[in-house]
């Protein structure tokens, strides 16, 4: 069972020369969409790892998509806060980041977002489910913005849009082919998917993403994707990195129960 398992979290990858300067360690964690249990077991799994590889200076990066989907964001953001005040953790803005902000000002995007997970994140606070349900749309406006915290909504909005470390740039969605760094849109570091994900030259740095769903990590040349649909596949993937290595840790959901696995 766990070597099947495992081969949940390999993929074939490339030869790597992309690296980390020294003394730096990285992991990045693909899409949560309110998997709070997912990301608990993921948590504790990325401390273990990290001690045991001894002195570093590590960096978390959280890729965005926090939110949405899955039963518990609310649970999910707290977690977040709680990582990032205890060691150095950088999250960046997905879409769904972006629709949920949006939606607590704009009431024709609350119904876009309440059809994309929006409903589970907002029902993850304490809104009552009767009153969410009778309610118009203005008036959810109005649960959500007295139900999520001042301090829930800062901390969202604090969120960065891309992370460069060594010969890595950590993005949500991806980067718009053929565009400098320094002036790609914020759109498509937030939604792009193609022509991002099916070109073959290289960006400059590899660039590790989540926002498209596969089943295991992909690793390609030029790019690393790591969201495997935490929300409805129940499995979250972490890549860790230093120096040229890369391994991945994985928290999986089977019969009822949390597993921590180690991948490549």
């Amino acid at each position: 069972m766990l070597s099947r398992l495992r081969q949940l979290f390999r993929a074939a990858e490339p030869a790597n020369t992309a690296t980390l300067p020294a003394g730096q360690r990285a992991y990045a964690v693909g899409d949560i969409h309110g998997r709070a249990d997912l990301f608990a077991a993921l948590i504790a799994a990325i401390d273990a790892d990290d001690a045991a590889r001894g002195p570093a200076e590590t960096t978390v990066i959280l890729l965005g998509d926090l939110i949405d989907r899955g039963p518990d964001s609310a649970g999910v953001i707290r977690l977040a806060r709680e990582w990032q005040a205890r060691r150095p953790v950088r999250i960046l803005t997905g879409n769904h980041e972006e629709m949920f902000l949006d939606a607590l000002e704009k009431p024709e995007v609350m119904r876009h977002f309440l059809r994309f997970g929006g409903r589970e994140t907002l029902l993850s606070y304490p809104i009552d489910p009767l009153e969410y349900t009778r309610a118009e749309l203005d008036e959810v406006v109005a649960l959500a913005r007295g139900a999520v915290p001042a301090g829930d909504i800062a901390f969202i909005q604090s969120f960065e849009d891309q992370v460069a470390l060594g010969d890595y740039l950590f993005v949500h969605a991806g980067i718009r082919p053929g565009v400098p760094l320094d002036v790609q849109r914020q759109s498509d570091l937030r939604w792009i998917r193609e022509p991002f994900l099916d070109h073959p030259e290289s960006f400059g740095p590899v660039v590790i993403h989540g926002h498209t769903i596969t089943e295991q990590a992909e690793f390609r040349p030029n790019r690393i994707g790591i969201d495997t649909g935490a929300y409805r596949s129940g499995r979250l993937t972490a890549l860790g990195l230093e120096s040229t290595e890369r391994w991945l840790i994985g928290a999986i959901e089977q019969d009822g129960a949390v597993r921590v696995v180690e991948g490549v």
